[in-house]
């Protein structure tokens, strides 16, 4: 990492560590919910991280950027203008009209889907660099490299704000580049 990315991520983790709100047993009794909300509202902190994740996006190589529903649009929109690039949208199941391309994945209380618009957008052939707000299992971002690989596009890395120690996310990953730009807690 150069200097100047080094000094951008320390702004973007300074952001993140004094304005991530902590909310105990949420959703459920044991986890520390780490709400990145007052981030997102305040223009400087959104600015750090968006740079920062903007950064990490390029030495990725991406052509486009995935962001994953919901929080990853706000992060993934924001990273991709400053890149001059597109961002294509990953849906939840049931919100994009048909027809579709699906991935289903496992949660850890039954299943969940993803989709992508199958007609419109073309992916096939492009590096595409998938960016969200926290990786925990990995499951979610996971099924987003699936959806894409269906589409023949290419997932260069992952990108994301922040990363819950504990939970195996990164390993699920597989052999692509993670950038987490604040450490896990």
């Amino acid at each position: 990492m150069t200097e100047k990315a080094q000094s951008t991520f320390d702004k973007a983790r300074i952001a993140l560590e004094q304005k991530t709100r902590y909310v105990a047993d949420f959703p459920e009794k044991g986890v520390l919910f780490e709400d990145l909300t007052p981030v997102l509202g305040d223009a400087e902190a959104f600015a750090a991280v968006v740079d920062a994740m903007a950064e990490a996006a390029e030495e990725l190589k991406a052509d486009v950027i995935g962001g994953l529903d919901a929080r990853g649009f706000l992060l993934g929109s924001a990273v991709a203008y400053k890149l001059g690039l597109g961002v294509l949208a990953i849906r939840k199941k049931g919100k994009l009209p048909p027809p579709v391309v699906t991935q289903e994945y496992e949660l850890e209380y039954g299943t969940a889907a993803l989709e992508l618009p199958s007609e419109g957008i073309d992916i096939a052939g492009k590096n595409i660099v998938l960016v969200d707000d926290v990786l925990a299992t990995g499951g979610t971002l996971g099924a987003a490299r699936k959806l894409i690989e269906s589409c023949d596009g290419h997932v260069t890395g992952y990108v994301l704000a922040i990363e819950v120690a504990g939970l195996g996310g990164r390993e699920r990953l597989g052999d692509r580049p993670v950038i987490v730009v604040r450490d896990p807690q």
